[in-house]
């Protein structure tokens, strides 16, 4: 039986990928204020910048553009999620959306709010979260927490 070779095509793909994820996962936390658009911005600026744009808005514009829509979503959703292997929770935090989603990282596992809490702590989600348990949602196996309304302003997404 004859193995075939792998399409060259897609392992550039798969590379392409895999290197993108690894550098937002990396330098995700190298931005600040973290947890904002703002945060988010300044990667793409910079990532921008290290792909030779000029830093303008029409070179930034082509940049965003050349990305396109879906590397785009698959960045952010990156960017504001968290793996919290000690606490086996994933967290899902962008700014663009009303609340924040707290998951179980494996299936049937049932969220306890006391870890739910100590997730938020631990990636520095506290002070922009509501703080009254009361007013987070457990939903199956997700619990949704709303954003503070005071943090409203750093919620708009500025265009890189």
């Amino acid at each position: 039986m004859t193995v075939s070779q792998p399409d060259p095509a897609a392992l550039q793909a798969t590379l392409f990928d895999f290197a993108t994820a690894e550098l937002v996962r990396q330098h995700r936390t190298s931005f600040q204020p973290h947890w904002t658009a703002e945060s988010w911005a300044k990667l793409l600026i910079w990532l921008a910048l290290n792909c030779g744009c000029s830093g303008d808005r029409d070179s930034l514009e082509a940049f965003a553009a050349a990305l396109g829509p879906l590397q785009t979503a698959r960045m952010r959703r990156l960017f504001f999620e968290r793996e919290l292997e000690d606490l086996d929770l994933k967290l899902m935090a962008d700014p663009a959306e009303q609340q924040v989603l707290v998951l179980p990282r494996g299936p049937g596992a049932v969220l306890q709010l006391e870890a739910v809490g100590q997730a938020i702590e631990l990636v520095g989600l506290t002070d922009r979260l509501v703080a009254d348990r009361c007013l987070w949602q457990s939903l199956d196996a997700v619990v949704a927490i709303p954003w503070r309304k005071d943090g409203a302003a750093a919620m708009q997404e500025p265009q890189p």
